[in-house]
């Protein structure tokens, strides 16, 4: 049987003689505000031995995160990110050569600021990242919204990981988070009882304080932080300290 010869379908265009569809101006995903969010770029790779800086924004509204109702609710929300990491725990790998585990996600460091939460994470790759994010991330939304009477998005709907890969780069990023208050001058507002460093974050868990020679503050009776990991990866365990001891004095710089 003989075959029908094909034929090129015509490419029909507008009043205007241009095609349809395609990349045009006003196209896709409409903003939510100034600041819509982070870029949908795509995720960085991440190593198991390598920490992440992470930021987390709040939405216009919310108003300060440094409240003490805020402060407990993203502290409940530790808890259910360590329940999600000991979930993990308990799940033998598929190798049982390497003995690593399933989906492992630390919260290590914490900095609450007025509009936005620092974070310095543990994960075994990039999608143990994002699911133990996402736990957090839920779990705190949903906590300050009952500590606020209120509903809807808490936070941007894209966090900013940033992967630290030397010491350098995680003795500056530890100085930067657990400093953060001086930077944002939130260290010079009265407080009930003074505070050498930030009560809204874990620098009194920190031992890398320079002029406590490496051990850690004695915090007033009564004061209960996040619930957080002690670091696994060698550079954020040990390797930092190569580059020298943190003080408690040092004010960032930067933008956030």
């Amino acid at each position: 049987m003989a075959r029908t010869p094909s034929k090129q379908l015509e490419i029909r265009l507008d009043k205007n003689g241009q095609r349809r569809g395609g990349k045009r101006k006003g196209a896709g995903r409409p903003k939510s505000g100034a600041r819509a969010s982070e870029k949908h770029k795509k995720r960085p790779k991440l190593s198991a031995y390598e920490p992440v800086h992470v930021v987390m924004r709040a939405r216009k509204g919310i108003g300060s995160l440094r409240t003490h109702a805020i402060f407990n609710a993203i502290k409940e929300a530790t808890f259910t990110a360590f329940a999600h990491d000991e979930r993990a725990l308990g799940k033998a790998d598929a190798s049982a050569v390497t003995g690593k585990v399933a989906r492992a996600f630390h919260i290590v460091h914490l900095s609450i600021q007025s509009t936005h939460i620092h974070l310095i994470v543990e994960a075994s790759d990039r999608m143990a990242l994002a699911r133990g994010m996402q736990a957090f991330g839920i779990s705190a939304a949903r906590h300050i919204n009952a500590a606020l009477g209120r509903r809807g998005n808490v936070f941007s709907d894209r966090y900013f990981p940033r992967v630290l890969k030397t010491p350098t780069q995680v003795r500056n990023c530890l100085a930067y988070v657990l400093n953060n208050w001086k930077h944002h001058g939130e260290s010079v507002v009265s407080l009930r009882r003074p505070w050498p460093v930030d009560p809204y974050s874990t620098a009194s868990f920190f031992d890398g304080w320079k002029e406590l020679d490496g051990q850690r503050l004695v915090v007033p009776s009564g004061y209960d932080g996040p619930m957080v990991w002690w670091p696994k990866t060698w550079l954020l365990g040990a390797g930092w300290r190569q580059r020298g001891l943190i003080s408690m004095h040092f004010v960032p710089g930067g933008d956030e």
